[in-house]
């Protein structure tokens, strides 16, 4: 049985996190690695330090300071495309196809400010319009992708279930879990009856996060804790789907992101 490994990870600012890149690439060996939260344009992304890990291959749709997506991969990287949506060129999607006939979407949806109201907030409007974009481009071309091997992956900011976050009726009115973005997010992941690949491995009862926030330095104790980042797959792959795990140790490693890497391991046909 021939098998790759993929990990999605918000890394929040590549430079900084080098070598918990490292730790993670020798502790797992990924075959191919989504970030996303970049923050590196074009000339400031570490392609050397990449590659001398053993990733020849990068798709980066990079911009100054914030957001970015990259994927860092040992196998080929066919026809990568930078997506845009809402009008904006924010790089916030980048897309590939690998072994020929699977398309990989790295995708790091708005957070969507503190205010969850989308008149009051144009962060949070965004947000909603962004996954609105997403499901409608889908919707639109459903017939004609109805055969075609899909992964998403990515920060979504959006932990839809109950036990995806540490306190369901306490959040419901925090950005990230209120019913309107839930609903969103369950638009874009019918779009094309995406699986859920966590909750293939995980029952709905039980709580799972990928994000302890900055501001409680006791996250472990506490384990405050959201899923906010998610992978899906088409239900032509769900099958080839073999192993899921979060890398919550990471979030103990020194100078961690906020969010812990995401590993799923899929057969290749």
């Amino acid at each position: 049985m021939e098998t790759f490994k993929l990990i999605t990870w918000n890394v929040n600012s590549v430079r900084i996190r080098l070598e918990l890149l490292k730790k993670l690439i020798e502790t797992e060996s990924p075959d191919i690695v989504c970030l996303q939260e970049v923050k590196a344009k074009e000339e400031d992304f570490p392609y050397d330090f990449v590659r001398q890990t053993g990733y020849e291959n990068i798709g980066l749709y990079g911009m100054p300071g914030y957001n970015g997506v990259a994927i860092l991969a040992k196998c080929g990287l066919n026809d990568v495309c930078r997506m845009d949506w809402v009008g904006k060129k924010d790089a916030r999607h980048i897309k590939t196809t690998v072994f020929d006939d699977i398309e990989i979407n790295n995708i790091y949806v708005p957070a969507g400010g503190d205010i969850p109201d989308p008149i009051e907030n144009l962060s949070f409007a965004h947000k909603l319009t962004f996954m609105d974009d997403i499901s409608e481009y889908y919707e639109q071309r459903k017939q004609a992708l109805s055969g075609k091997k899909m992964l998403l992956c990515g920060d979504f900011n959006v932990a839809p279930y109950e036990n995806d976050v540490w306190n369901h009726k306490q959040l419901l009115k925090i950005v990230s879990h209120t019913p309107i973005e839930v609903e969103r997010l369950t638009r874009m992941k019918n779009s094309l009856d995406f699986v859920d690949v966590a909750r293939e491995f995980y029952p709905p009862a039980e709580k799972i996060f990928t994000w302890w926030s900055y501001r409680n330095p006791n996250w472990a104790t506490n384990d405050k804790g959201r899923r906010l980042d998610h992978v899906w797959v088409t239900p032509n792959l769900k099958a080839r789907v073999v192993s899921y795990k979060i890398l919550k140790e990471a979030r103990s490693w020194e100078r961690p992101s906020d969010h812990v890497p995401v590993v799923v391991e899929i057969k290749k046909a």
